[in-house]
């Protein structure tokens, strides 16, 4: 599809014009995911929102680099209305083909070119079903939406390289009627009511991930306060959930406290949660430095969102296959919390895990062993009981072959090795090895990480 000033356009020609990044990086789980042939650095989102009518009117203006030659690039953006696409000023064709919008610049981008696309775009945005049978997207809520990525769901409500290989900072701008909110994330940057509608500024500062991007829009009501070392502390909470969210969202500063001593700095520049009504999303997700919460979290889910911090949000997966070094962690987390809080020890939780009695219902426990933590078969599993719970077993195992006077310095030195950056289930066990080299590690790569089936226990 080309509009008709699109199509006016002249194409590129010369060297290099018919040189196209490609419409996917290839991502075992989801191939068309993510483009290739550069780099995004920035994305500045000015968003407009009429919960009335569910509209969304969007401009996305684009920093990348180009890592090849190229005459042609692709962003990934399902449904909506492209209104016009320029590159560095210029209109540029662009055409639409599932969730590819194809933009083809006046003149080819030189390899390690910095330029700027801009994208207009309008219409209803999406929700989008995962192939686990959850909702992700844009989530129309009584008084609003909220917006979810994990692990596909952001390119339902602005165009991108939509995929966590490819990371880069925010500006973003959400106007919507005046009464309402609009919270995302990292740091506000700014708010101004005119004409009765109100906008939002928000920054990231910190490299991230575009399915750790979020838009809560609603009646919230927010806070500011800051932890005991100065981290500012925001938060933003239906009404309906106050109450009920008001001493578990207290401890937050603990929480941190407790993860920077047990997993290094806190590596962002701000912290807190969105708590939005149970049937708004139905999950909890860890959305960068403000987690989304379905309700008022119990302590060890706090735990897990926050932990994801560092596990998933600064160190990123490079391909959705390396699931389980963001799972993993984070289940790992609430066995450490409990253990320094009286409760369970890793040790008897994983025991339990592995006699089959730790769920109440023999379905779950049985799926613990349906598939190897590094190796889910297909997209529904990503997210499935082995990825979370077998991958923090695998961790002890790690814990119990290192010792636990080594442990805590491998923990922190893989969240500091890999800062803000993206690694895969390769990077980790070759850091494993080099952390302990006279350790061997083969049976726990070769039994618990990519074994199928229950492995013995000795």
């Amino acid at each position: 599809m080309l509009t008709a000033s699109a199509a006016a356009c002249a194409s590129g020609s010369g060297p290099g014009a018919d040189r196209a990044g490609g419409s996917g990086v290839g991502d075992p789980y989801f191939p068309k995911s993510g483009n290739g042939g550069y780099d995004v650095t920035h994305y500045a989102l000015d968003l407009g929102y009429d919960p009335r009518a569910r509209r969304l009117t969007g401009t996305a203006t684009i920093d990348a680099r180009a890592r090849q030659d190229l005459g042609a690039l692709n962003l990934d953006l399902q449904g909506l209305d492209v209104e016009d696409v320029t590159v560095g000023g210029t209109a540029a064709r662009w055409s639409r083909e599932g969730q590819e919008l194809t933009v083809r610049p006046r003149d080819v981008l030189d390899r390690d070119a910095r330029f700027r696309v801009v994208v207009r775009y309008s219409g209803v945005p999406k929700t989008v079903t995962d192939p686990d049978g959850s909702e992700e997207g844009w989530l129309p809520t009584a008084d609003g939406a909220l917006a979810l990525g994990q692990p596909t769901g952001s390119m339902a409500w602005f165009p991108g390289n939509h995929h966590p290989s490819d990371k880069a900072t925010y500006s973003i701008a959400v106007t919507v009627p005046k009464g309402l909110r609009a919270v995302s994330n990292g740091e506000p940057s700014g708010e101004e009511t005119k004409g009765g509608r109100t906008t939002y500024r928000w920054r990231v500062g910190e490299p991230m991930a575009s399915y750790l991007a979020t838009v809560a829009i609603g009646r919230y009501e927010t806070d500011r306060t800051r932890t005991a070392d100065g981290l500012p502390v925001y938060t933003a909470v239906d009404p309906g959930q106050a109450e009920a969210s008001r001493a578990i969202l207290a401890r937050i500063p603990e929480v941190v406290a407790w993860a920077e001593r047990t997993f290094g700095p806190y590596p962002f520049s701000s912290t807190g949660a969105v708590v939005d009504r149970p049937e708004d999303a139905g999950y909890a997700l860890e959305t960068q430095t403000r987690p989304v919460f379905p309700g008022a979290p119990d302590i060890l889910l706090l735990v897990h969102e926050i932990a994801h911090q560092w596990y998933g949000n600064s160190v990123t997966p490079r391909t959705w296959r390396d699931m389980w070094l963001n799972e993993g962690f984070a289940t790992y987390a609430q066995w450490l919390w409990q253990e320094d809080h009286g409760g369970d020890t890793a040790q008897e939780t994983f025991d339990l895990l592995y006699a089959g009695t730790y769920f109440p219902d023999a379905a779950t426990n049985e799926a613990l062993w349906s598939f190897p933590p590094a190796e889910p078969p297909d997209a529904a599993s990503i997210s499935a009981t082995p990825v979370y719970w077998r991958g923090a077993m695998v961790l002890h195992r790690i814990r119990r072959t290192v010792g636990d006077d080594a442990f805590p310095a491998l923990l922190r030195g893989w969240a500091e090795a890999h800062r803000h950056g993206t690694a895969d289930t390769g990077d980790f066990t070759a850091y494993v090895e080099k952390s302990a080299p006279d350790k061997d590690f083969g049976r726990i790569w070769e039994d618990w990480l990519y074994g199928e089936g229950r492995p013995d226990r000795a």
